[in-house]
């Protein structure tokens, strides 16, 4: 027999989001942008490819409390070219050699405009390349965008166990 309750919708689920992205000034403004939008999501971020890869894999060291290096399977990775120690370009090219990981939509969101990039980025099996706006406010509508897109438009693969 239903309940009282049993015809209340059930509350979306947050998307989770990895962010890896050295520029805090960019993580902050991608954060604010989220939350303008009314995404819902849990934003983890990496501030480089190696720390990306140990979140992923569940190996990040961190000063703080007990699992606090894990985090749960991305629904989707923005990604960063230009940063220390592991660029974006190399690893993006691990997680897609990956069987675990490979099946996770990266997003490039970088300010490059390199063709060699841009291609490279697909090459290595990207789902899209977004260049960041320069200018504050047009970032911030950029981000809001993509926010909605992931949220409204793309069918996200199912997420695993």
């Amino acid at each position: 027999m239903p309940t009282a309750h049993s015809h209340l919708p059930t509350p979306p689920t947050p998307i989770e989001i990895l962010l890896v992205e050295d520029s805090e000034a960019d993580i902050v403004l991608t954060r604010e942008a989220f939350a303008e939008a009314g995404v819902l999501n849990n934003l983890h971020v990496a501030r480089d490819g190696v720390e990306g890869l140990e979140l992923l894999r569940g190996t990040h060291r961190s000063n703080g409390p007990a699992g606090e290096g894990c985090i749960p399977r991305p629904d989707v990775i923005l990604l960063d070219i230009n940063m220390p120690r592991m660029n974006g370009l190399e690893f993006l090219q691990e997680i897609k050699r990956d069987p675990n990981l490979m099946t996770i939509p990266v997003i490039m969101l970088t300010t490059s405009q390199a063709e060699e990039d841009i291609l490279r980025s697909y090459q290595a099996f990207a789902a899209s390349y977004v260049v960041k706006p320069v200018e504050f406010g047009r970032f911030y509508a950029a981000i809001q965008a993509l926010g909605q897109y992931m949220l409204t438009i793309v069918r996200m693969p199912p997420r695993l166990g």
